[in-house]
């Protein structure tokens, strides 16, 4: 079994940055590639971005490319989501999960889901 904790999350203004961290813990880490999801109030589930288990290939999706990055630390088994430039429409609960496979967007292949951290952006 692997466990995901989500921190990091918190109330900025348009413009500001926040770290997110997803602590795994569990199963041997590194076998696990990693993804970020999150869900706005009304809203789907969405995919944002995704690691492989080296940390050598990351996934975005369109929406927060050149603002957020992915990485990873085995050592630690934590992956990190930094988020720059953010905006109104990032306001979401973030979700870290764990895929048994490679990196994908799509929710229904991650085998483990954390249990979300809100990430509120003011205008």
């Amino acid at each position: 079994q692997v466990q995901l904790v989500e921190s990091g999350g918190g109330l900025v203004q348009a413009g500001g940055s926040l770290r997110l961290s997803c602590a795994v813990s569990g199963r041997t880490f590194n076998i696990y590639a990693m993804g970020w999801f999150r869900q706005a109030p009304g809203k789907e589930r969405e995919f944002v971005i995704a690691i492989s288990w080296s940390g050598g290939s990351t996934y975005y999706a369109d929406s927060v490319k050149g603002r957020f990055t992915i990485s990873r630390d085995n050592v630690k088994n934590t992956v990190y989501l930094q988020m720059n430039g953010l905006k109104p429409e990032d306001t979401a609960v973030y979700y870290c999960a764990a895929n048994h496979g490679p990196p994908t967007d799509r929710s229904g292949e991650y085998d483990y889901w954390g249990q979300g951290t809100q990430v509120t952006v003011s205008s």
